[in-house]
């Protein structure tokens, strides 16, 4: 049990890293007038790069030599794209154009759903 929180400690800070990473590449991109959901489409490209740069150097790194590392990517991005870009963005969606929340601040919202279960995603399944 340890050893889970110790990795869900240690995620906890690449993905705070990555959040502000994601985000201000996304909060330029809406500054600057694209389509919100384009600069999310964006941000999360960058983010899931290095997201998986970090997770398999610094969180899930115990297994690496033993496992395959372009499978790992393989699930890293399908499992990114279905937490992070797909829930993600009908979360983005539902806050900004149906509850009207601000651009700028409904990404936040959307965290409360995709850390955790991008957290279980990546231990179970992406770097196990």
């Amino acid at each position: 049990m340890k050893q889970f929180f110790e990795k869900f400690l240690k995620f906890g800070v690449v993905g705070v890293a990555n959040t502000v990473i994601a985000y201000v590449v996304y909060a330029t991109l809406v500054a600057l007038g694209l389509y919100y959901l384009l600069s999310s489409v964006i941000s999360f490209a960058v983010s899931m790069v290095n997201a998986f740069y970090w997770n398999n150097k610094y969180v899930f790194h115990e297994n690496k030599e033993s496992r395959n590392a372009m499978g790992s990517a393989f699930r890293m991005v399908a499992s990114y794209v279905f937490s992070s870009l797909i829930i993600g963005n009908i979360l983005l969606y539902t806050f900004v154009d149906i509850f009207e929340i601000s651009a700028f601040i409904a990404p936040f919202f959307g965290l409360c759903v995709t850390v955790p279960l991008n957290f279980v995603l990546n231990r179970f399944w992406v770097f196990r």
